[in-house]
């Protein structure tokens, strides 16, 4: 019983040791998409994006809708 529960811990730790990677990595990207500067035109269609979406996302690269489909697999 003891191999079972041994390989169950490994099993947890090995979990923890991924999710707590993926959270780092989410950090790092959005930490570097803040770094870069906003973007006056939408890169999907061109529009403009408003100065308050601007402030309000640093570095957004995408306008309101844009951002939607990309969020819903639109684009």
């Amino acid at each position: 019983m003891a191999a079972v529960t041994d390989l169950w811990d490994r099993a947890t730790e090995r979990e923890e040791e991924i999710r707590a990677d993926a959270l780092a990595e989410a950090r790092y990207r959005r930490e570097r998409e803040r770094s870069r500067p906003s973007a006056v035109e939408c890169r999907v269609c061109g529009g403009r994006i408003p100065v308050k979406r601007r402030r309000a996302v640093p570095g957004v690269q995408t306008c309101v809708h844009c951002q939607e489909e990309l969020e819903e697999g639109l684009l």
